[in-house]
């Protein structure tokens, strides 16, 4: 492979209905390594990196033009808010106050409802050449929107910051106190976006001894964190992650596979979640964070419907979610991890995704 230096590129990619300009920033990395961004959804739109021979691949789920990121919401590579995940009820209480949000999932809210942060165009506040290429994002969330109460200064950083390191931050800061929950959701496949082998083979590890059951509708069942250990949740050893999935198990049942929220071992810091390696293609993915929780999602709800890259459709098992995260409906549960964001504080949410060759 030729050799390639960091630094930065940006293009058009698109417009917006009302002919606002969206670009794709490109961040380069060394020998081939690149992630993509667009500052709509804030979205990871690629991610190249080389295999066990050299080939640099785009190993991110996505669309190739702008207008189908338009026309369809469906989360690839994209920042999640203001609350990542399920919240019961589409409500919780807050000093005293019933707090009512939009209900997009059923009865519940997902993904901080109809109009989530991954539906609105952020500003390109800063953009950075080498030594590490960076990329800085802004979005105010209005004072009520999707329910939320406080007006919420968020930011995203993408930045590659090794040879093929990708470090993601969110930062956040409200003038009334508030729930917040930030998250990336790009769809992995590790032998590459456009090689149409599923993930099922991936071998993957996650940090973490206990998993959140979930009921019908993927809220948190009431009491503690269920044991992994002697079910198919446990990985904390390496396994593929097909090697269980078609258990006769309640919770598998449910999420038509994995869908579960892990409660990570706790630690100070950005310290190691889960590692995932592709047999095939030799790439290697060590994802770090200093988030309590970690939604390990195995692609069972893409059924074929959305055409993505290269005009693939996307069917299950096509692509894995790691989404570190606060654990879901936190604000109707006191006994998990706080979401609560205060006036003078700061939210700050970091996430390392390393590369390497098996």
């Amino acid at each position: 492979m030729a050799a390639s230096k960091p630094g930065v590129e940006r293009a058009t990619f698109g417009r917006m209905p009302d002919g606002t300009l969206v670009e794709r920033i490109t961040l380069r990395g060394a020998e081939g390594f690149e992630a993509g961004v667009i500052p709509y959804g804030a979205v990871l739109h690629t991610l190249h990196v080389p295999d066990r021979a050299g080939k640099s691949e785009d190993i991110v789920l996505g669309h190739d033009g702008f207008d189908e990121y338009l026309a369809q919401r469906k989360f690839l590579g994209a920042t999640i808010g203001r609350y990542a995940n399920r919240i019961a009820g589409a409500q919780f209480t807050l000093d005293g106050a019933t707090i009512k949000l939009d209900a997009n999932n059923g009865p519940n809210m997902l993904h901080g409802g109809h109009e989530g942060f991954d539906r609105k165009l952020w500003r390109v506040v800063e953009v950075t050449e080498a030594p590490e290429p960076a990329v800085v994002l802004d979005y105010t969330s209005a004072d009520g929107e999707g329910g939320f109460p406080g007006k919420l200064e968020a930011r995203v950083i993408y930045c590659v910051t090794g040879p093929m390191q990708l470090a993601v931050t969110f930062e956040a800061t409200t003038d009334r106190p508030t729930m917040v929950n930030l998250t990336n959701h790009s769809f992995f496949n590790l032998n590459g976006a456009l090689s149409e082998r599923q993930i099922l083979d991936h071998r993957i590890q996650i940090v973490a001894d206990h998993v959140l059951a979930t009921d019908a509708a993927s809220i948190p069942l009431p009491g503690p964190p269920h044991p992994v250990i002697e079910t198919p949740f446990d990985f904390r050893q390496m396994h593929p992650i097909g090697a269980r999935i078609r258990t006769d198990h309640e919770q598998l049942r449910r999420g038509r596979g994995y869908d579960h929220n892990y409660c990570l071992v706790p630690g100070e810091g950005v310290r190691l979640a889960a590692r995932v390696e592709s047999p095939h293609s030799g790439r290697v993915m060590e994802l770090s964070t200093n988030q309590p929780g970690l939604q390990f999602y195995s692609g069972n709800f893409l059924d074929g419907t959305l055409s993505g890259k290269g005009g693939r459709l996307y069917r299950q098992s096509d692509a894995f979610c790691l989404e570190p995260q606060t654990w879901p409906d936190t604000p109707n549960r006191p006994d998990f991890p706080s979401a609560r964001l205060d006036p003078g504080r700061l939210y700050r949410h970091e996430t390392v995704y390393r590369f390497s060759i098996a």
